[in-house]
C-alpha cells in the first residue's frame, strides 16, 4: 500500500495539469513500513525527454541522486515515482514497465485529460530482474491521509 498526505496527493495531480500537454514526473520520497510506503515528500524533476515529451519521461539520473541524497540526511529514502499520462489513462505501458528499475518502490500515474487531473493509480514494481523478464507491476492501493492522520 502507498500512503500519501493530501497535501502531497494533490501536488503530484497538480504537476501533471501544469505541465500537460506534456508529461510530468518527480520521485517519492517517504520511509518504508512493512509492505507500506509512506510518502512525506513530493520532489519534482524536469522531464529531460526530448524527442517526445507527451507520452514519455525521463528523469536525469543525477536528478534522482541528489534527491536521494537530501532525502537521506532526513532519515528517507526514494520509495517511488510519479509521473502523468496526457490525454491517456492512468495505467502502466509496455514503456513504462521497461523503463522501471527500482524493485520495490511505487510508480503512480495521473491521466491528465484536457489539462485536468483524473484518476490517479499506484502500481508496486515486483520480481528480481531488471531486463524485464520477471519484473512486473502489480495493481497498488493508495490512501490518502488527511493532516495529522500519519
Amino acid at each position: 500500500m502507498l500512503r500519501i498526505g493530501e497535501a502531497e496527493y494533490e501536488e503530484l495531480r497538480r504537476h501533471g495539469e501544469e505541465t500537460y500537454p506534456h508529461e510530468s514526473c518527480g520521485v517519492l520520497v517517504g520511509r518504508t513500513d512493512g509492505g507500506e510506503r509512506l510518502v512525506t515528500r513530493v520532489a519534482r524533476c524536469a522531464n529531460s525527454c526530448a524527442d517526445s515529451p507527451r507520452n514519455r519521461y525521463h528523469i536525469d539520473p543525477r536528478e534522482v541522486l541528489k534527491i536521494e541524497r537530501q532525502g537521506r540526511g532526513r532519515g528517507e529514502d526514494v520509495v517511488g515515482f510519479y509521473h502523468s499520462h496526457p490525454d491517456h489513462p492512468a495505467r502502466w505501458s509496455a514503456t513504462d514497465l521497461v523503463e522501471a528499475h527500482w524493485i520495490g518502490c511505487s510508480y503512480v500515474i495521473t491521466g491528465v485529460a484536457r489539462g485536468k487531473a483524473e484518476a490517479t493509480r499506484s502500481f508496486l514494481l515486483v520480481g528480481d530482474d531488471l531486463e524485464g523478464s520477471a519484473k512486473r507491476f502489480e495493481d497498488e492501493e493508495i490512501r490518502v491521509t488527511g493532516r495529522g492522520e500519519r
